[in-house]
C-alpha cells in the first residue's frame, strides 16, 4: 500500500545510539512495503555539510555559534535540494538527525532559545524518534567501530545532550522516546509499530 502523502520520518540521539541503524532499517522495511522512500541524513554531503563533518573532526575550529549557522544553513539547503522534491512526490524521507541534534547539541555552547528561532521556520517532521541510549553504551560502540572521536562525543557532554533531548520530547508533535539499549532488532520492532498505525503502511 503507498502512502496518500509524503511523511518525514526523523531519527534522533546522541552519536552511537544506532540511528543511522533505525534509519536503514526502516527504510528497508517501508520499501519491502511497497513505499517509495527516501533515505538521508544531516549533516548532508553538500559543500556546507562537508565544512560542518570536518569541523566535527577536529580539522578546523569553528566558533560555536559559527558551527550552528552552518547547520542552519546545510538544513535548508537539506530541504530546499532534497527533503521538499521528495514530499512533493509522496516519498516518505527519513532523516538521520534534524532539528532536535541543533537543540539538543547545540545547546551546549549557544542558547537554545536562539537554537530554536533559527530553526523555526523549517518543516515540522511528521514523526520523531529519540533513540535513548546510555552515554557509555554509546561511546563503547563508537570505541569499537571509529579510531578517534568527534566534537560532543566524550561522556560528561553525552550527559548533558541526553537530558536536552528528553527534555525536548514535546518539542514537536508525535515525538517517541525508544530505549536504545537493546538488540537492534529490539529496537527496530518498536519504531515500526508506531510507524504502521502513523501512516498506515
Amino acid at each position: 500500500m503507498t502512502s496518500e502523502k509524503g511523511i518525514l520520518i526523523v531519527i534522533e540521539g546522541l552519536d552511537g545510539a544506532g540511528l543511522s541503524t533505525q534509519a536503514a532499517l526502516l527504510a528497508g522495511y517501508l520499501r519491502d512495503k511497497g513505499e517509495a522512500v527516501i533515505l538521508t541524513k544531516e549533516p548532508t554531503t553538500s559543500p556546507i555539510g562537508n565544512l560542518i563533518r570536518s569541523a566535527l573532526k577536529h580539522e578546523w575550529k569553528p566558533s560555536p555559534l559559527e558551527l550552528q549557522l552552518l547547520f542552519a544553513a546545510d538544513r535548508e539547503n537539506h530541504l530546499e535540494k532534497e527533503i521538499e522534491p521528495a514530499l512533493r512526490e509522496n516519498k516518505i524521507v527519513i532523516s538521520d538527525r534534524y532539528i532536535l541534534s541543533s537543540l539538543a547539541f547545540g545547546s551546549i555552547d549557544v542558547d537554545q532559545e536562539f537554537l530554536k528561532k533559527i530553526n523555526s521556520k523549517f518543516r515540522k517532521p511528521g514523526l520523531t524518534f529519540i533513540i535513548d541510549t546510555p552515554p557509555e553504551v554509546c561511546l563503547k560502540r563508537i570505541n569499537e567501530n571509529r579510531a578517534t572521536l568527534e566534537l560532543f562525543e566524550e561522556e560528561k557532554r553525552l550527559e548533558k545532550v541526553r537530558e536536552n533531548y528528553l527534555a525536548l520530547k514535546n518539542h514537536f508533535k508525535n515525538t517517541f522516546i525508544i530505549n536504545g539499549d537493546r538488540e537492534k532488532e529490539e529496537v527496530s520492532k518498536d519504531i515500526r509499530e508506531v510507524v504502521e498505525k502513523s501512516i498506515k503502511v
